[in-house]
């Protein structure tokens, strides 16, 4: 029988319910805020933003939690990697494409970043582990501080090494009355870059705010006499700065982006018509 603990006059056993309704609550509000993002979409692909959205948070809430294990690790960042890959090729720019065939390029390049962000997601784990690290300090360093920089980092590789064609092929590029001028490499590399930023400040973020948060709130007394407040408090943060961060990082750069006559290659240059061009970034 679980012992009730008082804290502020409330026993934990009644403030388990009080967390479940705040995660509910914490997820309609970002399904809220996101869905502005998806305006276009018909009533079919809506159908199912709610169930991605609760996958995704999923994902994210489980690799950024601290692992007792290397095993563990490698599985969750293993699913969120293959999800972002997956993610990043479905909204590319394929406007230079010859046929719907994903090539044996593409899908080395797939299968190699995936494998590479797995195992370097895992690494503060993998560190942990191996090294017998048992001083609090450095177990806060590579749980809580390392994987900031480290979620960005891999989610900016995983845009650039998945979409790496666009920049190597070029995509189309339009003038102001959106007729196709031609493909251009230089608007692929800056359409690839602007998205792989986005998606690092996405990542970034979600993985600053929960952290730091707890790390704050480890040294409140409630907290420090009460541990199973932590993890509501992670989960909870996690899915408010995800879905708040998500209209955010598509909204850093426009979908439908611009590029200067003189940035393009000679041959564009003489076709096109005004100072600047357009191309669709993609997601």
């Amino acid at each position: 029988m679980l012992r009730s603990r008082l804290w502020g006059g409330q026993s934990m056993t009644d403030s388990v319910p009080l967390c479940g309704f705040l995660f509910v609550f914490s997820i309609q509000v970002c399904f809220n805020c996101t869905s502005s993002v998806f305006a276009g979409w018909n009533s079919n692909e809506l159908s199912l933003i709610p169930m991605k959205f609760i996958y995704l948070i999923s994902q994210v809430v489980a690799s950024l939690l601290p692992h007792s294990t290397v095993k563990p690790a490698l599985f969750w960042q293993f699913l969120l990697q293959s999800y972002s890959a997956g993610f990043n090729y479905a909204n590319r720019n394929s406007s230079s494409e010859q046929g719907y065939n994903i090539s044996l390029k593409q899908l080395l390049l797939i299968t190699g970043t995936v494998s590479y962000t797995t195992c370097a997601g895992a690494l503060p784990q993998i560190f942990i582990n191996r090294l017998g690290l048992r001083s609090s300090a450095v177990q806060t360093f590579f749980r809580s501080i390392l994987p900031i920089p480290l979620s960005a980092t891999l989610a900016f590789f995983n845009v650039l090494t998945v979409r790496s064609e666009e920049s190597e092929t070029g995509i189309q590029v339009f003038d102001h009355n959106g007729n196709p001028v031609g493909v251009s490499k230089a608007a692929g590399e800056k359409a690839v870059w602007e998205t792989a930023l986005s998606r690092a400040a996405l990542f970034g973020m979600t993985a600053t705010v929960p952290n730091l948060l707890v790390l704050l709130m480890k040294r409140v007394r409630p907290f420090q006499r009460n541990s199973l407040l932590v993890a509501p408090l992670r989960h909870i943060s996690t899915a408010l700065v995800l879905g708040l961060m998500i209209p955010v990082s598509f909204s850093l750069f426009p979908q439908l982006g611009t590029i200067k006559r003189e940035q393009l290659e000679e041959e564009l240059q003489a076709a096109a018509v005004g100072r600047h061009l357009f191309y669709h970034r993609g997601l």
